[in-house]
């Protein structure tokens, strides 16, 4: 990735052809913002959204985001999207719905630029894939996975607690850690701040450190606490500092504030430190 971490915390998505929503998030605080061409644009619209895209863009980055696309799958209006919006040069490129590694190979083809992609997994069919999916470009930075397309597709329904997605947000965080990109968790799609919120320390717990959102109020608050604090940063130096002291004396574990570290904290203590 280009940036660090804590420049992605949130991944806002904003209708592609409403400007007040455009103007919602050049003042949102989120570090990522998605012109959203799929499902919050439709069809009819779509032309009007793109024409939007390098006025749009320009906003985002003057107010400090990196800016991305969503467009639609390529059997559908994304070679459209992509023709209309690769001019303005959006740092990233996602597409929706996909399932295969072959449609990274075909959105690659069809970018042949210095994009980033991410594509978005939305299914059940998705998720068994989301390995592989990972792995089919180089060009793959992150993966992001779905809330309202996967519970659809699981035939349950969304709830504010979110258990119907437990599994589903473990294994993709399993599977895109295995395959060497970042996981951009699902997003909250409830109005409450506090629930949002909850919602983002519960993914901070399972080992996520992006979260999509679709609400410009709740960046803020996800950027707190996926953000790395320096409470964070203080404890993860006396963890790295104590356990080099041990090292040092030819031992491989040490107490810390009650937790006993062995190599695997200690390995993570320095990379949040380099964060």
């Amino acid at each position: 990735m280009r940036e660090s971490v804590n420049r992605r915390r949130s991944w806002l998505f904003v209708a592609g052809a409403d400007p007040a929503a455009h103007a919602a998030a050049a003042k949102s605080g989120a570090d990522v913002v998605v012109l959203e061409l799929e499902d919050f644009t439709p069809p009819a619209l779509r032309p009007k959204a793109r024409v939007m895209a390098a006025q749009a863009f320009a906003a985002w980055r003057k107010a400090g985001a990196l800016v991305a696309v969503r467009v639609n799958p390529l059997e559908g209006d994304g070679r459209a999207d992509l023709a209309a919006v690769l001019p303005a040069k959006p740092d990233i490129v996602m597409m929706s719905k996909v399932d295969a590694p072959e449609k990274v190979v075909a959105l690659e083809q069809a970018t042949r630029g210095a994009f980033e992609l991410v594509p978005n997994v939305e299914s059940a069919a998705g998720l068994r894939r989301a390995y592989e999916i990972g792995r089919a470009s180089r060009k793959v930075s992150a993966l992001l996975v779905a809330s309202e397309d996967m519970v659809a597709d699981l035939g349950t329904s969304r709830t504010r607690s979110g258990e119907e997605l437990a599994y589903v947000r473990s294994r993709f965080l399993v599977e895109c850690r295995a395959a060497g990109v970042e996981a951009i968790d699902a997003p909250y799609t409830f109005s409450d701040a506090k629930g949002a919120a909850a919602d983002a320390r519960y993914a901070k717990r399972l080992g996520y450190r992006m979260k999509s959102l679709v609400d410009p109020s709740h960046a803020r608050a996800i950027n707190r606490v996926l953000g790395v604090s320096q409470k964070d940063r203080a404890h993860a130096r006396r963890i790295v500092d104590a356990f080099e002291k041990a090292r040092a004396r030819g031992k491989e574990r040490v107490k810390v504030d009650g937790l006993m570290v062995e190599v695997p904290i200690y390995a993570a203590a320095k990379r949040l430190l380099a964060r």
